[in-house]
């Protein structure tokens, strides 16, 4: 329903009086007049973005731990996580409908998808690359295994998985424009209402590119916090 009323109001506004928007032209005046419209599909992008990270981080997060200590695991989680994101998105908003209906869970379990073989190769990465004299010296101090992965190998590991954060932040922020497919909104149901209009596509597209590097931002903001020894040696 409301995406039929925005599609009207596009219509409305390219036979307005301005004629920019009519003759197929990007009017600035019109984009900040009309910036309201976009403010309710952006909280749905945003929550169709945040959610899957956050999912997605808990999950791979886990899963890369558990393989760390089991090394036979790495391979099949790597391959399961691998053949799934070579599944393209719309595709996948496709093939979960008739299970999940139309709607956010649709968008959110296969955007969780998503975020699973960049975050846990990331993780497997980071723990891998720990040095081994910091794991040797650990032990010989008397550290147990638990003690040794969350005092020593994860906070030497985070730069990696923030990494991997990062670019699965950047990632999702751009597949969610697809979750309209699936009924559950965002700034993607806006761009399709009217293609053939370049203002609209912009401001879509600017403000797609501002969440992005907020949440870049966001996450490397949280990884100073958590390394402040990083920020020391600089």
């Amino acid at each position: 329903m409301s995406l039929i009323a925005q599609s009207g109001g596009f219509l409305r506004d390219r036979t307005g009086d301005s004629g920019c928007p009519s003759n197929n032209g990007i009017c600035l005046g019109w984009m900040v007049d009309h910036l309201d419209r976009y403010w309710s599909p952006f909280l749905e992008h945003v929550v169709i973005t945040l959610i899957p990270l956050t999912i997605g981080f808990a999950i791979a997060l886990s899963m890369g731990l558990l393989a760390h200590r089991q090394k036979w695991l790495i391979t099949p989680l790597t391959g399961f996580t691998s053949a799934i994101y070579t599944i393209p998105s719309i595709s996948s908003f496709l093939l979960l409908l008739p299970i999940t209906g139309r709607g956010n869970d649709t968008a959110i379990i296969a955007l969780t998808a998503y975020t699973l073989v960049i975050i846990f190769r990331n993780v497997i990465t980071g723990l891998a690359g720990v040095p081994q004299h910091a794991v040797d010296a650990a032990r010989g101090m008397g550290l147990t295994n638990r003690q040794l992965l969350f005092r020593i190998e994860l906070p030497l590991a985070l730069p990696e998985i923030i990494a991997g954060l990062r670019i699965a932040a950047a990632t999702t922020v751009g597949l969610a424009a697809f979750a309209y497919l699936a009924g559950a909104g965002g700034l993607g149901a806006n761009i399709d209402a009217d293609i053939d209009f370049r203002g609209n596509v912009l401001v879509c597209g600017v403000i797609l590119t501002l969440l992005a590097a907020a949440l870049d931002f966001i996450v490397l903001s949280i990884q100073r916090l958590l390394t402040p020894w990083r920020r020391a040696a600089a």
